[in-house]
């Protein structure tokens, strides 16, 4: 497909939701991708049941369980995309190795 002939096309999960097919945004392929998207679409899964059992009137405790489930899944989404972009989207010949462990390390409490 080039460039002119690009076209806005629905999102096959969601419907309303758009996304315009550009070519890649980066010169290599992130293998992260696939395993992160496919945690928040569980998230999002999850989310929905909450959001259930909120209109349901369940018990406080088991709505607070699967609240706790949705919040671990997007932080361990959060680290992992942060993760793949240090070791792939930075420019390593700047930083040192030392620097870039500690940059990791840190981002756990992100």
């Amino acid at each position: 497909m080039n460039k002119k002939s690009q076209k806005v096309k629905t999102h096959k999960h969601s419907p309303s939701l758009k996304k315009a097919v550009h070519p890649a945004q980066h010169p290599h392929v992130h293998q992260t991708h696939d395993g992160v998207k496919k945690r928040l679409q569980r998230a999002s899964g999850h989310l929905n049941k909450v959001i259930r059992m909120i209109e349901c009137e369940e018990k406080c405790i088991d709505i607070s369980m699967q609240l706790h489930a949705v919040v671990k899944a997007l932080i361990e989404a959060k680290k992992t995309i942060i993760h793949d972009h240090l070791e792939n989207c930075l420019n390593e010949e700047n930083l040192s190795s030392s620097d870039l462990k500690e940059f990791k390390d840190i981002t756990k409490y992100l």
